[in-house]
């Protein structure tokens, strides 16, 4: 079964130099229908202005870690016991688009740590990249949870196929472009929650970017 969530629908918010919508409820946005997805809490596709961005805010502890995260980068930060961190758009001239993802770890209190690396868009063109995941397998990020991201680019007659295990739940993200899941046409920000469904198909994309969830078979996220 697939049930989607319409760009439209989401949360917006326009701070001027920071505009943001919410699939799922964040900061002022609330919506009891939307409280996250299995342990997926956040997505938040954000866009900053150029020179722009987040000042330090605690989770406790700082890592002093620092990086630039360009196009094709993936950035995994663990908060753990705490970390306080900040984000700014490193581009005097050009603003900068990117997703912000929160998912339930399986424990609390675990060290902060940070992880970043770079998956080239020939490693995404038509197929799905495991891009996170439980264990880092094939140079993937490791997470605290059983969970597993792929990211994919589908452009024109390109397709990407994923089996899911009979007991699991999933969850599509359109980052960029227009994409068909399983036949169903979706657009940039659209959302789609899976269940019942062991086979996922990706088509007839006119330059999509697509994220794909493999989670937990439940309904909302629960805190460790």
């Amino acid at each position: 079964m697939l049930t989607l969530r319409k760009a439209s629908d989401r949360g917006a918010a326009n701070h001027g130099w920071l505009k943001s919508f919410h699939t799922f409820s964040f900061a002022n946005y609330r919506n009891p229908r939307e409280q996250g997805f299995s342990d997926l809490l956040v997505i938040n596709d954000d866009r900053v202005a150029a020179g722009k961005g987040f000042g330090q805010h605690p989770h406790k502890d700082t890592l002093g870690t620092g990086s630039v995260i360009r196009p094709g980068d993936v950035q995994l930060m663990s908060a753990g016991s705490g970390v306080a961190h900040s984000e700014y758009n490193h581009s005097a001239n050009q603003p900068v688009h990117f997703l912000q993802i929160w998912i339930v770890p399986d424990v609390s209190g675990a060290k902060p740590r940070y992880q970043q690396e770079h998956f080239s868009a020939q490693k995404k063109r038509g197929r799905l990249q495991l891009i996170i995941s439980p264990d880092g397998a094939n140079g993937s990020l490791s997470v605290r949870q059983d969970a597993r991201v792929y990211a994919a680019l589908i452009d024109g007659k390109e397709s990407a196929t994923l089996e899911l295990a009979a007991d699991r739940y999933a969850y599509v993200h359109v980052a960029r472009g227009k994409v068909e899941l399983n036949g169903v046409q979706l657009q940039e920000g659209d959302g789609v929650r899976v269940r019942d469904e062991q086979v996922l198909t990706l088509s007839n994309g006119a330059d999509a970017e697509v994220l794909v969830f493999d989670l937990r078979p439940q309904e909302l996220p629960q805190m460790p």
